[in-house]
């Protein structure tokens, strides 16, 4: 069995016979030279899966042959071996990317495991991460049939991000499984939901919920003293926020990394407006008629998030000086950080990031985008390198710089949907794909979960007969006239406003500069 080939190249390849055979023994060929211009003619005629060079030969230096084989193979590993512990050396070795770095005396199983570390890495990763999967599966599906508060759900769909990006890390079979066990989750999460939403709108007895954010995460950093960024990042899942929190742990520490309950529809115009106003949309319906838009009106439906930031800040008699800023393209975030000073009279600035909105809306729009983000791990890479390489991160750097506390969240996750379901409705019927509300619809109740009364569980009623269906789970909504094609079109997109894991349970953050 040939483990792979290896090229070692030390002026004293004479005395390293013994560590040489230890590796032939392990099913590795390994060709030897005792200089760096043997080295390079070496790999300049051959290909090797990786090289261990010593850094101190007669001739071309170590770092020398080390810098001409990262010119013409920058893609081998490189194993640098030393007597010297200079700190200059080491730097000057890291610098052109080595791949490990080991110091004389070194032993065979030294060199084998940092040989299995830069080889073998993936395989053993992959092979590690599919039988601790395996052994998880009964774990998580036991959770899904034994969960009965918010809490355990939160723990579920935590196990299953958790999975869903170590899997997608890793070379394995699992993905499959992975995703049964994902509808799994959201048949029985739905089931839960339908028995327990009425009660959490209506009682005191409910998880933390989208009106309920100001009051419990941002006025108590600013009674405190704190100054704060409330940062909304809209169509933020938590996958999402676990791919992004790498980059901003550079330069804040995270003290608070929970879950709350978005409420349904898990759409913009109804999730966003409770989070700014603090009031379920029935209520900013009959306390501030003008700043509530219905569904069939054409105005946008969240152009008033800065007077309803008004609204809380007047009920809980807050005296704070704020500033409302919405983002929805680079030029923006440029602009932003041209007047960054601006921002620091206030003791709360509030941000709304849509890039990741607006990217789920291409991806059904475009088939480049839909290309680009064809799956959940291409959709989370897109958003990762958005944050790292856009305006974003800068932001959150000069946030960093100047001392604010940061509270990120989002209104609602986003569900790739992939099962069509039928309803019928009148010419009036709003054309979200996740939830209806109409008169007069006709579907299956078994299919959705109904409202049939929505002032009782929060929500506006334009007419006497109003009634509001969600789908669930991978559900999408769909119109029997066209239907072909509609299905087609809207097949595999991403999409929001029903009930799921990804669009219900989603991350609210706190964050302190390091």
């Amino acid at each position: 069995m040939n483990n792979g080939t290896i090229l070692w190249a030390d002026d004293e390849i004479d005395l390293l016979k013994p560590h040489v055979m230890f590796l032939k023994q392990k099913g590795y060929d390994v060709v030897t030279v005792n200089n760096g211009r043997d080295a390079l003619d070496a790999a300049e005629n051959a290909n090797f899966d990786l090289i261990i060079l010593d850094e101190n030969m007669p001739g071309i230096s170590g770092l020398e042959t080390l810098s001409r084989i990262k010119m013409s193979n920058p893609e081998v590993p490189v194993i640098m071996i030393t007597k010297s512990e200079e700190e200059n050396i080491m730097n000057q070795a890291i610098g052109n990317k080595i791949a490990d770095y080991l110091i004389k005396p070194v032993n065979p199983n030294q060199i084998l495991l940092s040989i299995k570390k830069n080889l073998h890495s993936g395989t053993l990763v992959s092979q590690k991460a599919t039988l601790d999967y395996q052994q998880e599966f009964r774990n998580i599906s036991m959770l899904i049939d034994s969960a009965s508060t918010f809490e355990e759900w939160c723990e579920v769909y935590r196990m299953l991000v958790h999975w869903e990006l170590t899997l997608a890390s890793t070379d394995t079979n699992m993905d499959e499984l992975l995703r049964m066990q994902k509808i799994e989750a959201n048949a029985s999460f739905a089931k839960f939901v339908k028995k327990n939403y009425e009660k959490w709108v209506t009682t005191d007895s409910h998880p933390l919920m989208s009106h309920e954010i100001f009051k419990t995460k941002v006025f108590p950093l600013l009674d405190a003293g704190e100054k704060v960024f409330f940062i909304v990042i809209d169509n933020f899942r938590l996958d999402q926020w676990r791919m992004v929190k790498p980059l901003l742990s550079e330069y804040f520490t995270v003290d608070d990394d929970s879950l709350y309950c978005s409420i349904l529809p898990t759409a913009t115009q109804y999730a966003r407006n409770a989070i700014f106003s603090g009031l379920m949309p029935i209520h900013i319906a009959k306390m501030f008629p003008d700043l509530w838009v219905d569904e069939d009106e054409e105005e946008g439906k969240n152009l008033n998030e800065s007077p309803l930031i008004h609204t809380i800040l007047d009920r809980y008699r807050k005296h704070y000086r704020f500033s409302y800023n919405k983002l929805n393209d680079s030029q923006a975030g440029e602009k932003l950080l041209n007047n960054f000073s601006n921002l620091m009279v206030n003791d709360l600035n509030v941000l709304v990031i849509n890039f990741v909105d607006m990217l789920s809306h291409a991806r059904t729009e475009s088939k480049m985008i839909r290309e680009l983000a064809y799956s959940d791990a291409a959709y989370r890479s897109l958003t990762e390198s958005w944050f790292r390489h856009s305006a974003t991160i800068e932001i959150f750097k000069r946030i960093a710089e100047k001392g604010y506390r940061v509270v990120l969240t989002t209104d609602h996750g986003t569900v790739r949907v992939d099962s069509p379901i039928k309803v019928v409705g009148e010419k009036s019927t709003n054309t979200n794909l996740r939830y209806k509300l109409g008169r007069n619809l006709s579907y299956n109740p078994k299919q959705v979960y109904e409202i049939k009364r929505p002032e009782y569980f929060g929500l506006p009623q334009p007419n006497i007969s109003t009634t509001y269906i969600f789908a669930t789970n991978r559900d999408f909504i769909a119109y029997p006239n066209n239907y072909n094609y509609y299905v087609q079109y809207y097949n595999n997109t991403f999409q929001h406003g029903g009930i799921s894991l990804e669009e219900m349970i989603v991350p609210v953050v706190t964050m302190t500069k390091k």
